[in-house]
């Protein structure tokens, strides 16, 4: 047991670290004055580098031990807290955040690699409903003890909130996790590695750079380094004897069915915090602590509902567990592209949140599970890090997605209005207003500062905008859910196949 509160508590700097900027990323906006684009990359430059790295790092723990990439990743997490507490600049964060997440690509695949290793059968899937749930559940819990913070201190001790727990983590994975555990001597192949972060990197970039305008020279050398280093991936994975992605596994229905539903499932989680938290400040006008409470209904339903996704996937299976969370999780954005205006009561905002709670507390542990089950135990750092790559590139592709849509949808609708002002009030507005109008709702609100007199409009101008790109980021969700849904519906497996597929499995393993 206190192996597995070890891993847990591992795996919970990463996921705090995943969700403390969001509360944070107005006040980081206005103390930088930053563009939208690079507040985008404030809130997605971790997962950017958990996401780029867990295949590559996963195998290497696979190899040299993961014990080893625990303790490394665990230590690496406390300078990258540091440098990312008292940064500068908001390029030094954003560089920052992504050392941190290239350090939890160490630490957190292993901690599900552990787990799949040290446990078997029921207790290997209420282990993973455990880590999956309280996993879930301190990413939402983030924005409410940022919120906390920022009360009484400044933008940069959100980032170092994680200091304390990171020190704890490593004491304990030093002290009771084993050293090595079915670890397999086969070569690490290392430039499959380097190419899997250059395909995940460069195609997260190019999305989060897509609204900025005269781009699109930059976006297009994104797209064809990614999809040269992609089929150069896809090349030596099928050439090289230790793949480090197995495609061959990879193509088993269980598995990649199970991979794109928890990309989808746990980018919808950290996309709707994203967008929320903004709304929730400069919309709706809550202070921080408020604006961190109002996720409690998402954290405490994931808590509460993932022990009965466990035993929903013992009873009816992966496919009806995962179904059950889509449709929870469409509610969710549905009543966040309904029923999310100005001056709406907080019910409003609650209901959201605990629609999107269920959803994630039902579809995670099937999400994560079935990837574990379906490979054999000396490729679990693959499945382990198919898993993070669920949570860390579902949430870095659909916050970029999202964030996209929330710049482009922002700025095209301030300049709308601008456009439909009077001839005698354009006139006033110079190109140097116009374009921090259009940077972001910060730059707006600080423009509002320094002319009070014209204060309310430009607030009310740029809460109008804002809530034109949520709604278009909250349309997108709703879609991705449902193409997930789709792909669920009709691919995965019904309980008495999923069984039989997964004995499959374990016998051809056995032979190899």
């Amino acid at each position: 047991m206190i192996a597995l509160v070890t891993l847990i508590l591992v795996a919970a700097v990463a996921n705090l670290n995943l969700s403390v900027a969001n509360v944070a990323l107005p006040s980081i906006g206005f103390a930088f004055n930053a563009s939208q684009v690079q507040i985008n990359l404030v809130a997605v430059g971790y997962s950017l580098g958990l996401a780029a790295s867990v295949l590559w790092f996963g195998a290497l723990g696979d190899h040299h031990g993961r014990k080893l990439m625990l303790i490394i990743g665990t230590l690496l997490a406390i300078p990258s807290s540091l440098i990312a507490g008292f940064a500068p600049s908001v390029e030094i964060l954003i560089a920052a955040r992504i050392l941190g997440g290239l350090a939890a690509g160490m630490a957190y695949p292993t901690t599900l690699a552990l787990i799949a290793a040290l446990w078997s059968g029921t207790k290997r899937t209420k282990s993973i409903a455990l880590w999956s749930a309280i996993g879930a559940a301190i990413a939402a819990l983030g924005p409410l003890l940022s919120g906390y913070l920022l009360t009484f201190a400044d933008w940069g001790s959100v980032f170092r909130i994680t200091l304390p727990l990171a020190v704890v983590a490593l004491i304990m994975a030093i002290k009771f996790i084993p050293n090595h555990i079915n670890e397999t001597k086969a070569r690490v192949d290392n430039v499959g590695g380097i190419l899997s972060l250059v395909v995940l990197g460069t195609l997260i970039l190019a999305i989060n750079f897509a609204p900025v305008p005269n781009s699109g020279s930059l976006i297009l050398s994104f797209l064809i380094i990614a999809a040269a280093s992609g089929i150069l991936f896809i090349k030596r994975q099928l050439s090289v004897e230790n793949p480090l992605y197995d495609l061959k596994v990879a193509r088993r229905s269980i598995f990649w069915v199970a991979a794109s539903a928890g990309i989808i499932v746990f980018g919808a989680l950290m996309g709707a915090m994203y967008i929320g938290q903004q709304f929730l400040q400069n919309v709706l006008g809550y202070s921080t602590l408020d604006s961190g409470l109002a996720i409690l209904p998402a954290a405490l339903l994931m808590i509460i509902v993932a022990p009965q996704s466990a035993k929903l996937v013992e009873s009816r299976g992966s496919r009806f567990t995962l179904l059950a969370g889509y449709v929870f999780c469409l509610l969710g954005f549905l009543t966040m592209l309904i029923l999310w205006q100005d001056h709406i009561p907080y019910w409003k905002v609650g209901l959201a949140y605990a629609f999107v709670g269920i959803g994630v507390g039902l579809a995670g542990t099937p999400a994560s599970h079935s990837l574990t089950g379906s490979v054999p135990v000396k490729r679990v750092g693959m499945a382990s890090g198919t898993a993070d790559l669920q949570r860390d590139f579902g949430g870095a592709i659909m916050t970029s997605i999202f964030g996209a849509l929330l710049t482009a949808g922002y700025a095209r609708s301030i300049a709308s209005q601008i456009d439909n002002l009077p001839a005698s009030a354009q006139e006033q507005i110079t190109t140097s207003i116009e374009v921090t109008l259009q940077k972001s709702f910060s730059s707006a609100a600080a423009l509002a500062q320094q002319n009070p007199q014209y204060s309310s409009q430009i607030i009310t101008a740029a809460k109008y905008s804002f809530l034109a790109g949520d709604h278009w980021a909250y349309f997108a969700g709703m879609i991705a859910i449902l193409i997930g849904a789709a792909i669920v519906f009709f691919k995965f497996p019904k309980k008495e196949e999923e069984e039989k597929l997964l004995t499959q499995y374990q016998e051809a393993d056995t032979e190899n």
